[in-house]
């Protein structure tokens, strides 16, 4: 018979496991229990709005998003962790919003995708814990099943969630990612602060350029450039279409205005620098992409989940707004090229420029 293994020192386990995840390149680790009541009202009163609109993953599951021990029975405990992705090499985000001849992206989605990188992290970090507590039951996420990753982590003491429903850390802003184990080892909980600290402070409702933010802790994502540009798979609504301006692949409006993120730091990470190069690109040269180029300038990126149809329509609209000559052109020599979806996005993007012309030179 194998020799008895004694029970796990768990407060020991739990210093560890900090250490180990600091090792690994996590910011911060917190540990919570699977209690989730005072979110789960908030959620199910976002679906029965209709914010999530077409986002139909949202309904399914039933409670297991905010009940993880329905998801995992036999889990106890969410070891939630964060980590920060900031580029520092980017090109200032604010002047590349400002230049309506380059495309904004948004600054998460620079470098890798950060699913798999993290995930192998929280992998090998798993894999550490049970080397340490023998055989235990876990399992690792990162934005990839019905998991409230950001109610989770302000119970696990990571932050709070901001009234653009994001969460935010008073050391480190909100330039970071998260990533959750779930568990059946009972590590000890620490009291954590979950108070918010956003005050009287409504900088990010006001600066969204869509009004997507229709309440402090209410984001309706059918208004949401993230949600119209990235999740959305069919045409733009129109009444959207200029406020979009040249953000072509997500948003980053409510984070950059943040007085939090005065204290943000750049990603340590060298998978989450700027690659190829994509964070102050030329519109025209993004639209003269074949998908060839599209798929290899995007491999190993978050961009390629959209596919190359929704980046032409998201970069027509951009040139659309963009009121140059070589935005025309562009939009021109593409027309009737790319498929049904595009070329609706193109005829709307050169009425913009036929309106700009004839309000310039009225008959």
């Amino acid at each position: 018979m194998p020799p008895h293994r004694a029970p796990p020192d768990y407060p020991q386990l739990a210093r560890d496991i900090r250490d180990w995840a600091a090792a690994l390149g996590f910011q911060q680790l917190g540990i919570t229990d699977t209690d989730l009541g005072e979110h789960r009202a908030h959620f199910l009163r976002w679906l029965d709005d209709g914010f999530h609109g077409d986002m139909d993953y949202m309904h399914a599951h039933g409670d297991k998003r905010y009940r993880p021990e329905r998801l995992i029975e036999g889990t106890l405990r969410v070891i939630s962790v964060r980590m920060d992705y900031f580029p520092p090499d980017a090109a200032n985000a604010e002047q590349v919003l400002r230049e309506p001849s380059l495309g904004y992206i948004s600054r998460y989605a620079l470098g890798r995708d950060y699913h798999r990188l993290m995930r192998k992290r929280l992998q090998r970090l798993a894999d550490r814990i049970r080397q340490q507590a023998g055989k235990f039951a876990c399992r690792v996420f990162v934005d990839s099943a019905p998991v409230l990753e950001k109610a989770l982590a302000e119970k696990a003491g990571l932050g709070w969630i901001g009234k653009h429903t994001n969460l935010i850390s008073r050391d480190a802003g909100s330039w970071f990612f998260l990533g959750e184990i779930y568990t059946d080892l009972p590590l000890p909980l620490e009291p954590v602060e979950t108070a918010s600290h956003c005050g009287t402070c409504r900088a990010c409702i006001d600066i969204c350029p869509t009004r997507a933010i229709v309440a402090p802790w209410r984001l309706d994502a059918r208004r949401c450039i993230s949600y119209l540009t990235i999740e959305l798979r069919g045409a733009i609504p129109l009444e959207f279409r200029a406020a979009i301006g040249n953000r072509i692949y997500g948003c980053d409006d409510c984070q950059l205005v943040c007085p939090w993120n005065r204290f943000s730091r750049p990603a340590s990470e060298a998978g989450f620098f700027s690659r190829h190069p994509l964070d102050a690109p030329d519109l025209v040269e993004l639209f003269g992409w074949d998908e060839a180029t599209f798929l290899q300038r995007t491999e190993g990126s978050a961009i390629r989940r959209i596919g190359y149809q929704r980046w032409l329509r998201n970069i027509a609209l951009a040139l659309g707004n963009a009121g140059d000559v070589r935005a025309r052109q562009a939009l021109a020599a593409r027309r009737g090229s790319s498929g049904e979806l595009v070329d609706e996005h193109i005829e709307w993007a050169l009425q913009q420029h036929d309106k700009r012309n004839s309000s310039v030179n009225p008959d």
